[in-house]
């Protein structure tokens, strides 16, 4: 055997075995270290997106909103317009209305009078007929009694 070869003796292996333990060990806390932070930063990343969407969405909400309200002011606004518009149109329309009934109405009461009128002379001259009819009457019996 040669000895200038250098032949590993079991008291060198517990040395390297006992190196390669600690070495392990701390693979290990370090590979848990590792998988620990990724998690911790795929968490925090989870966490963050969920928040910032919560955001967003309050963002968005807030803003729609905010739209929906000044359009429907706008519309309120139009709405009143077109109903003051319409209520103006239907008084002015009303009014001529009211002129034409009224005008209609004078007509109706001239017309009215004047058949009134009429029939009142007519009657007035009918009934002061039949009393000098009747008195006609009365004086031929006086000078049927007469004679």
């Amino acid at each position: 055997m040669n000895p200038q070869l250098d032949i590993p003796t079991p008291a060198m292996a517990p040395a390297r075995t006992g190196k390669s333990a600690k070495s392990a060990a701390s693979r290990r806390k370090s590979y848990i270290l590792f998988f620990t932070s990724w998690l911790l930063l795929i968490a925090t990343g989870i966490l963050g997106t969920v928040w910032y969407t919560q955001y967003i969405k309050q963002q968005i909400a807030a803003d729609l909103s905010t739209q929906t309200q000044a359009h429907l002011q706008t519309l309120q606004a139009d709405y009143q317009k077109q109903l003051d518009a319409l209520k103006e149109s239907m008084t002015s329309d009303m009014s001529k209305l009211q002129a034409k009934v009224d005008s209609f109405n004078e007509l109706l009461a001239f017309s009215k009078d004047s058949a009134n009128n009429k029939t009142d002379n007519s009657n007035q001259l009918y009934t002061q007929l039949q009393e000098v009819k009747k008195k006609l009457d009365e004086l031929k019996k006086n000078l049927d009694v007469l004679q």
